[in-house]
């Protein structure tokens, strides 16, 4: 014999912490497209540099925006569905975080554009006219344009995330 059929039916999907909504303000403000032009430009480092020949110093380049570029990459998504409040601890305090991230960013890209700069120095004995062969000078060239392309980009969403948090804002959108 079958069991009787349940009388209620069952239980609807709750829409509020399992819900997830894209965040229009965010994608399409000051703060969201930082975030894409961050990512755009620490890609553009981190694969100048993969690509060409490196040692020494130029590690601490790569570690640098492959790791920021990470961060920035997981604070855009968690912003970008409104699931930062996910986050123990941290999420209460999303702005303080974001203003956080972005001036230890900007810090670390100085250096590490510091460091790309030395390089293109030291390789710049390449840079004649019939020097044939393999030389990274092009490449550290490249990606000491990028480094300070993502400085400044670092550095404008860390002004951002200040003004906000200036004018009494708790929240990144």
């Amino acid at each position: 014999m079958l069991p009787p059929p349940p009388r209620q039916p069952p239980p609807q999907a709750r829409s509020g912490r399992g819900a997830v909504r894209l965040q229009r303000a965010f994608l399409c403000g000051p703060l969201g497209v930082l975030r894409l032009l961050q990512l755009l430009a620490g890609a553009a480092f981190w694969i100048t540099i993969a690509t060409s020949r490196y040692q020494g110093p130029v590690h601490f380049a790569l570690f640098v925006s492959v790791l920021f570029w990470l961060l920035t990459l997981g604070l855009y998504f968690l912003t970008l569905l409104g699931k930062h409040e996910l986050v123990p601890v941290l999420g209460s305090h999303w702005l303080v975080v974001n203003l956080v991230h972005d001036l230890l960013a900007a810090a670390l890209y100085g250096a590490a554009t510091a460091v790309m700069i030395d390089q293109t120095q030291r390789h710049s004995y390449c840079n004649l006219k019939h020097y044939r062969l393999p030389c990274a000078y092009r490449a550290f060239l490249a990606a000491s344009v990028c480094g300070g392309l993502c400085l400044g980009l670092y550095l404008l969403a860390a002004l951002y995330g200040c003004c906000r948090r200036y004018q009494g804002e708790r929240e990144v959108v």
